[in-house]
């Protein structure tokens, strides 16, 4: 997949590139604070300083602002984003706790700010240039991030580092995510891309478990196998790319980055260079948190060509009265699974498809003869879904981007085409569409549900309200910059971050907006 997630590389394709002559800085985000209706009984999990707003990942956020006065949301300040990098300044979400917000821009560097005036209290800086998606996750007086080569902990209070651990085992590795946290114990993962480089021969995504004390190394979990197919020099892959989800039993939830090369190498189409199914790429899987044993797997894309993680952070939540789990990727589909033995409740494809959901298995089965080219592929590099999704408990609201790739070869593919965003509600229980909407541009931010709205931000800079059950815009305001990052809510105050300032006269900042201003 593409840093965060979802982006294409520089050098191929696929990093941040230039999206109509401007830096396609489409990391993924993430963040928040949180009530009953999507977490059921993870609701004592939650907590107002994880990525996804509590530890089941349901991006819902308490809050006051809802459909009787959300027209009256008026800027109350603005901070300037400090860090800069190729690939924007921006690529999280905020999170909140206890009036104050905490930051890490794409440079690495963390702040504290505060929630009522936007005042800095802290910052740490590290001058870092990630790929994203990053951010930081806030739990026992702690604030635990990552840089592309190390996790990290700082003191809440006055960002004091307290300590640091190096994860990736070479040049071809980084770290893009923000971590998660659970009961004294952190994750954090590599990725086969850094800011210099993406999959290149030897990569390898590693899930760690570190103790939030000291960064003391507990367990780890190989996403993929160290040898890499038996093509170590040709292959990589692996890697999660956002904070896994937790149940209330000790499981935990995240899913994979793809395989590469793609669509192939010279000498190896179609990832010749990489035969099988190539696990555990492109899956949905669940860990014992404690100890990292493995309890179940779902792989969704096997033998990947086209670049389709399946990324996204899961959501832990009912289904139809059923303890599941629900995800999604850039292949553009959405899953929800059984919380105990990862089968398959329902599946639906949203965005753009043509007929190319299957080629991977072609590839795998070498009938490489039905896989003609040049061919336009959707979902695209940059297509699917690849920021997160929220759910108030019945729907499940999913950003998604529509955007082609021009396929050469079995060896080689041009620049990605144009871009398009929406959003889609789907019925938690069923998967079925409940309604859906276009969107100005791409939906590289998360979608955040607060009462009976649910927000996003778009790549071309605006930040919209929508009533959860219709789809109706209520509310819509141009932001400073371009934006690929969720907002966050706490209380009357919404803060929303523009941090791809791609166009003349833009400029990266975080924007509060309060009710009455």
């Amino acid at each position: 997949m593409i840093g965060w997630r979802g982006a294409p590389n520089a050098a191929k394709t696929r990093g941040f590139a230039l999206l109509a002559a401007a830096i396609a800085a489409l990391a993924l985000a993430g963040c928040g604070s949180s009530s009953d209706g999507g977490g059921g009984e993870e609701a004592n999990l939650t907590g107002s300083g994880f990525p996804g707003i509590d530890a089941a990942n349901t991006r819902q956020a308490q809050g006051t602002i809802d459909s009787s006065n959300v027209t009256s949301l008026a800027q109350a300040w603005t901070a300037p984003i400090p860090g800069v990098s190729a690939f924007g300044s921006y690529a999280s979400t905020p999170v909140i706790d206890k009036g104050v917000i905490y930051s890490q821009d794409l440079a690495s560097n963390v702040q504290a700010l505060s929630l009522d005036t936007g005042e800095v209290l802290w910052t740490r800086s590290y001058e870092q240039a990630s790929y994203g998606p990053n951010g930081v996750v806030v739990a026992d007086g702690s604030v635990f991030g990552t840089t592309p080569t190390e996790a990290f902990a700082l003191d809440q209070k006055t960002g004091k580092q307290l300590w640091s651990t190096i994860l990736p085992r070479n040049e071809h590795e980084g770290i893009d995510m923000a971590p998660g946290y659970r009961d004294g114990m952190v994750y954090v993962s590599t990725v086969p891309v850094n800011a210099t480089e993406s999959y290149q021969g030897g990569g390898v995504g590693i899930l760690w478990a570190l103790d939030a004390k000291t960064g003391k190394k507990l367990w780890h979990f190989d996403t993929v196998p160290k040898d890499l197919w038996g093509n170590p020099s040709v292959n990589s892959g692996g890697g999660v790319w956002y904070p896994p989800a937790f149940d209330e039993k000790g499981g935990m939830y995240f899913g994979t980055g793809n395989p590469a090369p793609f669509p192939g190498a010279p000498k190896f189409p179609y990832g010749s260079s990489r035969p099988g199914p190539n696990l555990y790429t492109n899956s949905l899987i669940k860990l014992d948190a404690k100890t990292g044993k493995m309890d179940w797997y779902h792989q969704v894309t096997p033998h990947d060509i086209y670049d389709w993680d399946f990324q996204g952070p899961p959501i832990v939540m009912k289904v139809g009265g059923k303890q599941a789990v629900v995800a999604a990727g850039k292949s553009g589909i959405v899953l929800a699974a059984d919380r105990e033995t990862g089968k398959v409740i329902w599946q639906r494809k949203v965005g753009k498809h043509n007929g190319h959901d299957d080629d991977g298995l072609l590839a795998m089965r070498g009938e490489t003869s039905k896989l003609k080219t040049p061919v336009t592929v959707y979902p695209g590099t940059l297509g699917g879904v690849i920021a997160p999704m929220s759910t108030d408990g019945s729907t499940v609201f999913v950003p998604v981007v529509n955007n082609p790739q021009e396929l050469v070869s079995g060896t080689e593919k041009q620049e990605p085409g144009p871009i398009t965003g929406e959003i889609v509600a789907l019925d938690a229980a069923t998967g079925k569409v409940k309604w859906s909407e276009e969107l100005g541009s791409a939906a590289f931010g998360a979608t955040t549900v607060v009462n009976d709205l649910v927000f996003v931000t778009t790549y071309e800079g605006t930040v919209s309200a929508f009533t959860a059950d219709s789809g109706q815009v209520v509310w819509r305001e141009k932001l400073p910059a371009g934006s690929n990052s969720g907002v966050s809510v706490d209380g009357d105050t919404l803060v929303a971050p523009a941090g791809v300032a791609a166009g003349a006269g833009q400029v990266a900042k975080i924007v509060a907006y309060r009710v009455g201003g």
